[in-house]
């Protein structure tokens, strides 16, 4: 997965299409990433002797394929490469539009 937690991307597939958030969490194992304000659902959750119970809304996981990065630079939405850094020998991330590092 090319997508990395505090990624700014936009939803371009599914019932959310259009939006746009900060990725908080991604589960590698499952192919899905939490984007912040995306894909909301309603969770009723029991209360305890601490917590009130209620109908909470949550962010429910999205396909990682239905989502994509938001270029830094020209904020439009782009794929993501790799390249070598010169300096450190290592692996980057790189926009295939403005041929830009990804912080």
């Amino acid at each position: 997965m090319k997508l990395k937690v505090g990624d700014k991307v936009k939803v371009i597939a599914g019932s959310s299409k259009g939006k746009e958030g900060k990725i908080i969490k991604t589960l590698r194992s499952e192919n899905r990433v939490i984007v912040e304000g995306v894909n909301i659902v309603k969770k009723h959750k029991k209360g305890n002797g601490q917590e009130t119970g209620g109908i909470l809304e949550v962010e429910a996981p999205i396909n990682a394929s239905n989502v994509m990065l938001i270029d830094p630079k020209t904020k439009k939405v782009t794929r993501i490469g790799y390249s070598k850094d010169e300096k450190t020998n290592k692996k980057i991330r790189i926009s295939k539009k403005s041929n830009e590092k990804i912080d």
